[in-house]
C-alpha cells in the first residue's frame, strides 16, 4: 500500500508549523495494526469508526491526527504483498514499512 504527500499536502503540514518528519507509519504485528499518525496529539480527539477495519483519530476543530488500518496486513497486502511505502510526491522521498 502506498501513501503518497502531493505537493498541497505538503503545504499543509508547513502551515500548520509541522514537518514530514513527524508523519509516522507504524505496525504493531501482536494486535495486527497499523497507525498512520499526521501529528502528535495535543487535543482530545474522537476515534470515528469509518469501517470494521479503518478508524480516524479527529480533533473538534476537524483536525486529523492519525488513521488506524485494523487487520492490517490483510488490507496493506492486498495490494503489494508486504509493505507500507509512503512517497513525498515533491522530493521523490520514500520510506518503506514492511509487514511480518
Amino acid at each position: 500500500m502506498e501513501i503518497r504527500f502531493h505537493p498541497h499536502a505538503l503545504e499543509r503540514i508547513e502551515e500548520r508549523g509541522a514537518t514530514e518528519e513527524e508523519v509516522r507509519a507504524t505496525y504493531d504485528p501482536r494486535y495486527n495494526v497499523a497507525y498512520i499518525r499526521f501529528q502528535e496529539k495535543s487535543a482530545e480527539v474522537e476515534a470515528i469508526r469509518v469501517s470494521d477495519e479503518l478508524v480516524v483519530d479527529i480533533a473538534p476543530d476537524g483536525t486529523i491526527y492519525g488513521i488506524e488500518l485494523l487487520n492490517a496486513n490483510v488490507q496493506i497486502r492486498k495490494e503489494d504483498a508486504g509493505g507500507l511505502v509512503v512517497i513525498n510526491e515533491a522530493t521523490g522521498k520514500r520510506a518503506e514499512l514492511p509487514l511480518v
